[in-house]
């Protein structure tokens, strides 16, 4: 890569908003409590497990769209 590639693509990442997956984390670390109390406290396993598979939906989802937006910052910089 070159250095003005390497730049843009810094530039890029850096003007994408710095808070990350903010949200997102929250979200996961919310629905795995929820799946953690209905598998245990409340004894129903299926549903402990079903809501269990929420987080990593959601992670996935907000590294897409986080994506997106580093993409559309890339292609901005081209111009």
């Amino acid at each position: 890569m070159s250095d003005t590639t390497e730049e843009t693509a810094v530039d890029a990442v850096e003007e994408v908003s710095s808070d990350g997956l903010g949200p997102a984390v929250f979200a996961s670390v919310g629905s795995v409590a929820l799946a953690l109390y209905f598998y245990y406290v409340r004894g129903d396993k299926q549903r402990g497990q079903f809501v269990g598979l929420w987080p990593v939906t959601i992670l996935g989802l907000a590294s897409y769209f986080k994506l997106e937006e580093i993409r559309e910052a890339l292609s901005e910089g081209d111009d």
